[in-house]
């Protein structure tokens, strides 16, 4: 009887620390898929936001779905830009969807 219930006092301090083990694994688990994962992530938003403040006439932007052109004008108040995508073709575009320099790619693709 004695014998019982020290291993049941046993496995019972047993069971406290595999959870304070449990509790430190799933702590580290979330500071990794932070560290490599939402903050890249955060960064790179980030980068995009700064893009999308600084359009002016004249840049070579890709826009969401992948079509390539010039920005002819910057619509503050609408939160659009007009983008030509081939002589005398001009579209409007939420300024939200345009992700990337064209000019930038234009040169990393050529190195």
């Amino acid at each position: 009887m004695i014998l019982t219930t020290l291993l049941a006092a046993q496995q019972a301090g047993q069971q406290q620390g595999g959870s304070w083990t449990f509790l430190i694994m799933m702590v580290v688990i979330f500071a990794i898929m932070w560290l490599f994962m939402i903050k890249p992530q955060q960064k790179k938003q980030k980068e995009i936001r700064k893009f999308q403040n600084s359009l002016q006439e004249g840049k070579k932007v890709v826009v969401g779905g992948g079509i390539y052109g010039t920005v002819k004008r910057v619509d503050t108040e609408k939160n659009a830009i007009d983008v030509e995508i081939a002589r005398g073709v001009t579209i409007s575009v939420d300024r939200n969807y345009v992700f990337a320099d064209a000019s930038d790619q234009a040169q990393t693709q050529s190195k």
